[in-house]
């Protein structure tokens, strides 16, 4: 009998990527060839969120976003700058878009068409999940249910005409940066998976349903708790053999299998002892590769310093030479599963596969995942709950934050404080890019096009044909966004956090006693404004404040994502006695200053100002020095802490005794 830990010849390795993209398409490009030459073996693009969220780069909701967590791409003039001199045909791209996916995919398919590629040998993904955008990120545009037929359109388009092309991602990477427990990530993506597959069984004929079943893949994400996690891979792969089998019909075990690509967890980055973080990245990556049966397709991994701000060239290099040491220095791809027959591993996968499907036959009970948006979005705020208060408590350590806290200082954070900034002037200099490609274009071939794709909208036709017309013809981002608005509205998302208080009200009692005596000096309830400025989505810090200060007794106004300076004002000027507001994109200069001095000419400047986010310490120091009275980064864990600040800021005696 042949021994299945002996070694053989090695199984090629995983695509190797890194998720980039910054400033503009040809800092961006640059960025690109760099990692390709290093060794990179497929590319991971990032958008900044005017793009993922259908905005020009000079609409008003991007201001101080263009270019800071992605690239800004607002027409095919873009994209051929993102993807100069590097041949499409011969490259694997992944595109982290959702809400904007079928446009992205066409000015890619366009770009591609232009440098003479065939578009059947286009290999990549555009992720294009907008379900989780409504659970943990925020980037959707319109309701669920058009959201899918969306889905279902590039699914179909790519089947017909970019066969290798992964139509659509499921995303439980966010899942779990929102909260999720590894059973609740199981069974929201999975059934996030059978929404999709629901609406394309319709599309095309019986015998080519299961090919169909085959392109869709997944992106997950990986914890530090990485025996679970690598559990939780093995469960993904036996959970959708098993549904796509029994649901679906799927005889061919090739369709079956579970496909995915990882990024490893962000969310356990500290800001404190930040080099720590290379060890977590490591161990986090393990789960992911060390099971040849649950193994990564893709691998793309974060940097240390991301808790800190946007990385380096040479942090993004750090994080790939990691992929590249397991891959080729190690032996690791010369052996078979080294898992099976393992009694703990098979109990533990086996309680994550009845914890899942416990969960999926709830969701089910709903109509499906699109029915369950509430419950689910209520439910990853409950469990990301949990999951602070046990770190508070001490119950969950983590090194140098709740535990070992004394350090030496980090020689990786030099003068530059560790992390790239970008410039200012990239908004201003892609706007005037942006003008002069509107000026050149022909204004009546765009107006045609447009009509096109809202009578194929319009119509419930597929829109993938008129939004590759629309690329070719010179539609901008804003352009095409805004005919799906018109013809589908737009969407505000559940936020999670009921009016009522929850049962998390154990320990918060000399919280809620301050907060009743506060509120009878105001003469009303102390009211606590929550707000989140710009595009941002990431609204998990947000939430988890809101959540917080209800339980202690605050009057709480916390309407979700995606406002503008204006509408934080107007909320403002009801009776907020204090505001917080939440930025993680680094927009948080300029949109806090708007705020403060729109406050300013209201007469609000009497109202304290509470900021978090991921704000570097010159920063904080700029919004402290305008007004702002405290800056909360990710260090600031302990959230009763913040309560109490919250409840001295608004405090009438604290103010008469300044």
């Amino acid at each position: 009998m042949k021994d299945s830990t002996s070694p053989r010849q090695p199984d090629r390795p995983w695509l190797i990527r890194t998720y980039a993209g910054h400033s503009t398409a040809s800092a961006s490009n640059a960025l690109y060839r760099s990692n390709l030459a290093k060794g990179q073996t497929g590319l991971s693009v990032a958008f900044d969120l005017p793009t993922q969220t259908g905005y020009d780069s000079d609409h008003v909701l991007a201001r101080g976003e263009v270019g800071k967590v992605g690239v800004p791409v607002c027409h095919l003039g873009d994209m051929r700058a993102l993807f100069d001199q590097i041949p499409l045909e011969q490259m694997n791209t992944s595109m982290t878009i959702n809400a904007t996916a079928p446009w992205l995919l066409s000015l890619y398919i366009a770009v591609a068409e232009e440098q003479g590629a065939e578009i059947a040998n286009l290999q990549g993904t555009v992720q294009n999940d907008l379900i989780k955008e409504y659970l943990s990120r925020g980037t959707y545009i319109c309701p669920p249910k058009p959201s899918l037929k969306m889905i279902g359109d590039v699914a179909e388009y790519c089947y017909a005409h970019v066969p290798k092309w992964n139509p659509m991602n499921v995303c439980s990477y966010h899942l779990q940066e929102a909260g999720a427990t590894p059973e609740q990530e199981l069974a929201f993506a999975l059934a996030t998976a059978c929404a999709v597959l629901d609406e394309l069984r319709p599309r095309v004929a019986a015998e080519d349903f299961p090919a169909l079943c085959g392109r869709i893949s997944f992106f997950v994400n990986a914890g530090i708790r990485f025996v679970t996690e690598m559990c939780k891979m093995r469960a993904f792969v036996d959970l959708w053999d098993e549904i796509l089998q029994e649901r679906y019909g799927v005889a061919d075990p090739k369709y079956r299998r579970f496909r995915y690509g990882v990024q490893v967890n962000s969310l356990g980055l500290t800001e404190q002892q930040p080099e720590n973080n290379v060890y977590r990245i490591l161990i986090e990556m393990l789960a992911v590769t060390l099971s040849k049966k649950a193994r990564a397709r893709a691998v793309q991994l974060p940097a240390w310093n991301e808790a800190l701000g946007l990385p380096r060239p040479w942090d993004q290099q750090w994080s790939m030479r990691m992929q590249q040491i397991l891959a080729y220095e190690t032996d690791l791809l010369e052996y078979d599963d080294l898992f099976d027959g393992n009694p703990a591993v098979d109990r533990k996968v086996e309680e994550l596969k009845q914890g899942a499907r416990a969960e999926l036959a709830n969701i089910g009970s709903m109509g499906g995942a699109i029915g369950a948006i509430d419950y689910m979005k209520a439910r990853l705020v409950d469990a990301n709950a949990d999951r602070l208060g046990r770190i508070e408590r001490n119950e969950t350590t983590v090194v140098g934050v709740n535990r070992w806290t004394d350090a030496e200082p980090s020689p990786l954070v030099g003068e530059d404080g560790g992390i790239m900034v970008v410039d200012p002037a990239v908004e201003h200099e892609q706007i005037s890019r942006l003008g002069d490609w509107r000026a050149a274009r022909n204004a009546g071939a765009v107006a045609a096009a447009l009509a096109e794709l809202r009578r194929a909208a319009s119509a419930g036709e597929n829109i993938m044909p008129a939004s590759i017309a629309c690329a070719k013809a010179g539609v901008t981002t804003g352009e095409w966004a805004g005919e799906m608005r018109a013809v589908h509205g737009e969407y505000r998302g559940p936020t999670g956090v009921a009016k009522a208080v929850s049962n998390r009200t154990e320990g918060l009692e000399d919280l809620r006693a301050a907060v009743d005596a506060v509120s009878d000096r105001l003469g009303t309830r102390l009211r606590f404004l929550v707000g989140k400025p710009g595009l941002d989505g990431h609204s998990n810090g947000a939430e988890q404040i809101a959540f917080r200060a209800r339980d202690c007794g605050m009057e709480i106004d916390y309407d979700g994502i995606r406002l503008t300076p204006e509408q934080i004002v107007s909320q403002a000027r009801t009776g907020a006695h204090v505001i917080g507001l939440s930025i993680l994109s680094g927009s948080h200069i300029p949109l806090i200053s708007d705020i403060l001095e729109k406050m300013h000419a209201e007469g609000l400047a009497h109202i304290p100002v509470v900021v978090g986010g991921i704000i570097p310490d010159e920063d904080a120091k700029r919004l402290l020095a305008c007004g702002v009275a405290r800056v909360y980064t990710p260090k600031d864990f302990e959230l009763n802490k913040i309560m109490q600040d919250i409840i001295t800021l608004a405090d009438p005696e604290s103010v008469a005794a300044q």
